[in-house]
C-alpha cells in the first residue's frame, strides 16, 4: 500500500508582517526564512510524517534553491526517485504571514511549469492511491487522473489553487479535496456548502471533502455526511494546513482506515500544523498526531 504524489516543488521566501499589505501599499516586515514548500511536496512530506511509503513526482532547476526545496522531502524519507531536474529555475512562493497567522502566497512557478506528460511514470501499478493538486500544468494533472483511475488507483485530487471545472480531470477522481473558496469555483451557486459539494458528486468523485478552517471540515458521499470540527488552538501560521490535511487524509487512506478516521486525523493533524511557523517544518509526526486523538 503506497501512495503516488505527483505535484508541484518549491522552496517558500516567508516575511512575518503587522499585516498583508492592501494593493499598492508596502509593509515593513521581519526577517525572509527560506524553508520546502510547494503543495506537491508539502502534502508529500505531510503523509510521509503520518506513516505512509510516499514517492513524488515533480520537477525542480538546477539553481540555489534547490537544496531548500527538496530538505523536507529528503528529511521525511520521500523516494525522489521520479524527480526531474530541468534546465529552469525551482518553483518559488512569495509568503506574507499577518500576525493572526493568516497568508498571502505568490508563486513562480519554474520547473512546475515545465513538466509534461511524457515525464510520468509510465507504470502505477506499484502504488495504491495517487494524491493530485493544481499547481502543475493542467494536462499533466488530467493525465495522471487519467492513467491512476485506469490503473485502479485511488485519485485523490486538491483542487487548489482555485480553478474552473474540468470535467474531463473530475470524471477520473475518487476524492475530491476543496476549501470555501475553490468549492465555490467548481460547484453551481447557490445552497450552503453541503448542497454544494453533494452538487459536485455528480462530476465523478465518490466523496467531496470542504475544509472550514478553524469550523473543521464537510465530507459527503452518496449516502453519508460527515463534519468534523477542527481541534482548537492558537495559530501562528496557517501556511501548510491545507497541505497537512490531505496529505494526512491520503496517508490515512493508504492505511486502511475508515473514511470518518481519516477525516478526523486529517482535521487534528491540520491544526497542529497552524501552532508552529512555516508548511512542512510544522507538519506534524504519526505519533503527535495520535497524542491529540486522544486528548
Amino acid at each position: 500500500m503506497t501512495l503516488l504524489v505527483v505535484g508541484s516543488v518549491n522552496a517558500d521566501l516567508a516575511v512575518r508582517a503587522p499585516h498583508i499589505p492592501a494593493p499598492g501599499e508596502t509593509v515593513l516586515g521581519g526577517d525572509v526564512r527560506v524553508s520546502p514548500g510547494g503543495k506537491g511536496a508539502n502534502q508529500a512530506v505531510a503523509a510521509a510524517l503520518a506513516g505512509a511509503r510516499v514517492t513524488l513526482c515533480g520537477a525542480v532547476g538546477h539553481d540555489p534553491f534547490r537544496e531548500a526545496a527538496l530538505r523536507g522531502l529528503t528529511r521525511a524519507g520521500v523516494d525522489l526517485t521520479r524527480l526531474h531536474t530541468l534546465d529552469t529555475p525551482t518553483g518559488l512562493a512569495l509568503i506574507t504571514v499577518a500576525e493572526g497567522g493568516e497568508n498571502a502566497i505568490t508563486v513562480a512557478s519554474g520547473a512546475n511549469a515545465r513538466m509534461t506528460p511524457e515525464q510520468l511514470p509510465a507504470d502505477l501499478t506499484p502504488h495504491t492511491h495517487l494524491l493530485l493538486q493544481g499547481e502543475l500544468p493542467a494536462g499533466v494533472t488530467r493525465e495522471a487522473a487519467r492513467r491512476g483511475h485506469a490503473a485502479g488507483l485511488a485519485v485523490l485530487l486538491n483542487a487548489a489553487p482555485a480553478q474552473a471545472p474540468d470535467p474531463e480531470l473530475l470524471a477520473h477522481v475518487t476524492h475530491l479535496l476543496v476549501n470555501e473558496a475553490e468549492l465555490a469555483a467548481l460547484a453551481p451557486s447557490g445552497g450552503d456548502v453541503e448542497a454544494q459539494a453533494r452538487a459536485l458528486l455528480a462530476s465523478g468523485p465518490q466523496a467531496v471533502t470542504v475544509t472550514l478552517g478553524a469550523r473543521g471540515s464537510l465530507t459527503v458521499t452518496e449516502d453519508e455526511t460527515y463534519a468534523f470540527p477542527a481541534l482548537p488552538v492558537t495559530p501562528v501560521d496557517t501556511t501548510g494546513a491545507g497541505d497537512t490535511f490531505a496529505g494526512v487524509l491520503a496517508a490515512e487512506l493508504v492505511a486502511g482506515s475508515p473514511l470518518p478516521e481519516a477525516l478526523r486525523a486529517a482535521g487534528v493533524a491540520a491544526s497542529l500544523t497552524c501552532t508552529r511557523p512555516g508548511a512542512q517544518d510544522a507538519m506534524p509526526t504519526r505519533e503527535e498526531i495520535l497524542a491529540a486523538l486522544r486528548r
